[in-house]
């Protein structure tokens, strides 16, 4: 395979390539083009409306799911993609929230996604404030049946938890991270019982460079896509600065190189979790 890498948690597996709507219009005589893993792929719609993928002249494995389009870049995938029931849910709002490039390692952003701690200095005013700093203990742990990484009983004080929230709460958090370089985010909503879903899904463009796909499945009735589109872009535009002022672009998987916080226990699991799978890409060398 041409790709940068021979790491198979990122060659046998689904990679997301970009949104689903980069394909109006294409065809084989026409296609779009996108990054994945140091290549440039093709991608189109076929006349029946499938979506297609070429890397010079080889035919790669391809599928469009939750508004997105997937790629297996070895064409022989360990696993199915991970099911999103919240997807197309009844009553919930489905917004692509837009995609950012980052200048760093996936494995940084989807670390950075699960942290709470950050909330009151870099999201001040929306996620969090002083002096409301401390995170309250909560429960980690990796399911046996999909080994997805799961964080539950999450809560944090939030001056505005999103586009719809006008005053300060206790929020209601679980985390999921289904792949590397995917995960997703449940919170409080304002339909009681019910919680509002976030993806982020990354796609990789090589060690140290992602674009930062967001997927909103929300039961706000109230604000316009616009301005759900905007509050997320703002909290990622805050995030993206800090993100690539890291001191290691990789992330480095020894236990020695940074000293996690209590705050930190779901990034002691996710970083086991990578060790566990022999992660390569995006990983700093041990020194």
């Amino acid at each position: 395979m041409p790709f940068i890498t021979d790491d198979p948690n990122m060659l046998d597996d689904w990679l997301v390539v970009g949104p689903s709507t980069t394909l109006a219009g294409s065809s084989d005589a026409q296609p779009r083009t996108t990054r994945l893993l140091g290549e440039t792929l093709h991608v189109w719609s076929d006349a029946a409306g499938a979506p297609q993928c070429r890397l010079g002249t080889q035919t790669l494995a391809i599928q469009s799911r939750y508004g997105y389009l997937w790629v297996c870049p070895s064409g022989k995938p360990t696993r199915p993609l991970f099911d999103v029931p919240e997807y197309g849910g009844p009553g919930r709002r489905m917004v692509d929230c837009g995609s950012i490039g980052v200048a760093v390692s996936g494995l940084r952003v989807i670390e950075n996604f699960l942290d709470m701690a950050h909330f009151p200095f870099v999201h001040a005013g929306f996620l969090g404030k002083v002096p409301h700093t401390e995170v309250a203990k909560y429960q980690v742990q990796v399911d046996p049946a999909t080994q997805e990484i799961w964080a539950t009983d999450c809560r944090f004080w939030q001056p505005r938890a999103s586009a719809a929230h006008d005053s300060g709460a206790e929020v209601t958090y679980k985390y999921r991270v289904m792949q590397p370089l995917t995960a997703m985010l449940y919170k409080s909503s304002h339909r009681a019982g019910e919680l509002d879903a976030i993806a982020l899904f990354l796609q990789p463009l090589d060690d140290e460079h992602v674009i930062a796909h967001t997927l909103l499945a929300c039961y706000d009735d109230t604000s316009t896509d616009a301005e759900l589109i905007a509050f997320q872009q703002t909290i990622f535009g805050q995030d993206k600065p800090i993100l690539e002022n890291h001191a290691f672009k990789r992330m480095p998987l020894e236990g020695r190189a940074e000293t996690p916080t209590r705050g930190d226990t779901t990034s002691v699991t996710y970083r086991r979790w990578l060790r566990e799978r022999g992660m390569r890409f995006g990983v700093r060398e041990a020194a």
